[in-house]
């Protein structure tokens, strides 16, 4: 048998240590966007920085638990921001947001609901974009509910004006002095009128999030949803108007 000459040998071993081999799997960052089942509801939620945990997670949990109920028109819930970057919260939890509504198209939206945030008496009311979006999906939208200073931004774009509207308690007086053209109801934890339902938000969020559920489904289905979150669930116990 012939011998490889030493140098060769060298050279040969020399080069395989030279090749390069992946440390770690390459991956490229995809964008996951959420499942949009049809014949569904498409419900929004507005989220922005400083959102306050609640009153978006409250009616995001009633809302999407409709999914696991039969015979229903289910609801697709989803987030929509300014943004693809993650949000933070008021209390420092940080969202992903599926929808950048300045630049993405989006799905109909049957529902938009929109949380309170920390400056929605303030610079919020300045974001001339985010206003004209929420009068954009209001066009269409079959209810457009808010919690807690959440209704400040409804207010701003003028789709209150002509219906009754609540806030957060301690916010109605600064509510009224801001909009003095609308019809405030205090001492109630949700109002309906029209397509338009506010709520006093806090933990009074899942109430509000029930009621449009009793709208749509029943009282059968609400109490299950209810239940399902160990809420105890009367409509006729919870203070509330209706001028629908």
């Amino acid at each position: 048998m012939r011998k490889i000459p030493v140098l060769i040998a060298l050279a040969l071993l020399i080069g395989a240590c030279k090749q390069e081999y992946p440390t770690e799997p390459k991956t490229t960052a995809s964008r996951i966007l959420p499942t949009l089942e049809p014949d569904r509801y498409n419900v929004a939620f507005l989220v922005m920085n400083g959102t306050y945990n609640t009153e978006f997670t409250a009616p995001f949990d009633i809302f999407q638990h409709t999914q696991y109920r039969k015979n229903i028109k289910a609801m697709n819930t989803f987030t929509v921001a300014n943004t693809l970057e993650p949000i933070t919260t008021f209390e420092g939890v940080r969202i992903l947001p599926d929808f950048d509504y300045t630049k993405d198209a989006l799905p109909t939206i049957d529902i938009l609901v929109v949380p309170s945030a920390e400056h929605h008496l303030d610079s919020d009311l300045e974001d001339a974009r985010m206003l004209q979006f929420v009068k954009k999906v209001d066009k269409n939208a079959l209810y457009m509910t808010s919690h807690c200073d959440g209704a400040f931004v409804l207010a701003k774009t003028g789709i209150l004006d002509a219906v009754t509207s609540t806030t957060f308690p301690s916010d109605i007086a600064a509510y009224q002095k801001m909009f003095p053209q609308l019809k405030v109801q205090d001492s109630v934890l949700f109002v309906h009128d029209g397509k338009y339902i506010t709520s006093a938000g806090g933990a009074k969020s899942f109430e509000a999030a029930l009621y449009l559920c009793e709208i749509l489904y029943g009282k059968e289905i609400t109490e299950s949803l209810a239940k399902g979150l160990v809420i105890d669930w009367n409509l006729d116990s919870v203070p509330h108007l209706t001028l629908q």
